[in-house]
């Protein structure tokens, strides 16, 4: 997975994060995080879609989410809402990465950004979104995971 991605996705949980708290306009957040320099590593194009796409498809992923999480999805602590946000939309809209890149990289996330253990429930709600929404990828055999795998790297 390319760290322009990486930086992407990052930067697409702190644009999701801002809504979520201050309920600005996208347009708004999006041009501030380019005027502030802060794509400047980051896959521009990648970020778009996740931080253009999460609230467009909100419905269907909070839905989602809903299936497998303790508690209201509202009630998620903010981070770890942008974080399992992102992941589903990856996991249902990005079918040409591979499950466990798109898991992985959301308990990176939830680590560098969320409270201490925030990972776990992270991994764990993605992966139960995943056994949903990947169930054929997941029950393809090791081999032919790796070899789809390193083909998408």
């Amino acid at each position: 997975m390319s760290q322009a991605k990486t930086n992407a996705r990052q930067c697409a949980v702190q644009a999701l994060y801002q809504w979520q708290m201050t309920g600005q306009n996208l347009s708004l957040i999006e041009i501030q995080f380019h005027e502030e320099q802060r794509l400047k590593d980051a896959q521009k194009s990648y970020f778009v879609e996740l931080f253009h796409g999460v609230p467009k498809q909100l419905d269907a992923i909070d839905t989602t989410l809903t299936e497998f999480v303790d508690r209201p999805v509202d009630k998620i602590d903010p981070v770890e809402r942008a974080i399992l946000r992102i992941g589903t939309y990856e996991l249902i809209n990005r079918l040409e990465t591979p499950y466990r890149v798109i898991i992985n990289e959301a308990v990176n996330l939830a680590k560098h950004f969320g409270a201490d253990g925030s990972h776990k429930y992270v991994n764990g709600i993605l992966d139960k979104v995943a056994q949903s929404k990947r169930s054929t990828e997941i029950k393809m055999p090791k081999q032919k995971q790796q070899k789809t795998q390193t083909s998408q790297e």
